[in-house]
């Protein structure tokens, strides 16, 4: 085996749960070799360096073998090697720090401890504290 789909390795390497998903973050753009969007159908050899953009980040891998079968958790490091960056995965530690939740302001209902938040804030104010003269 000297080529196999990109979309095809993705999945058997486990870095997407379904080749569905992989085959759709291709022809979203989400995955790059050689700064290149992919389509699902293009072939990688070995040596290959394929980025894959999960928000926030960018992973990088190496092709150090090819798979079209999935494969137990254990034999991934036979197949390809992590070459992210460290950058990527402090980024990643402070999204997770900074407790971002991807909802934008005004959209959807408050969640429930959102809600609670502004309960326990709004009790705080007394309504005969104001002077309304003004």
């Amino acid at each position: 085996m000297e080529e196999v789909r990109v979309d095809k390795w993705l999945w058997a390497v486990r870095i997407f749960k379904t080749r569905t998903i992989a085959a759709d973050a291709c022809k979203k753009g989400r995955v790059m070799i050689d700064q290149v969007a992919v389509k699902p159908s293009r072939n990688i050899r070995v040596g290959d360096v394929i980025e894959v953009r999960k928000a926030p980040i960018t992973f990088s891998f190496k092709v150090l073998a090819l798979a079209d079968k999935r494969m137990g958790a254990k034999l991934v490091s036979q197949f390809m090697e992590n070459i992210t960056p460290p950058e990527q995965y402090e980024i990643l530690e402070l999204n997770k720090i900074s407790g971002f939740v991807d909802r934008q302001r005004g959209t959807g209902r408050p969640t429930k401890k959102e809600r609670r938040d502004l309960e326990q804030f709004t009790r705080s104010f007394d309504v005969d504290d104001f002077d309304w003269s003004e």
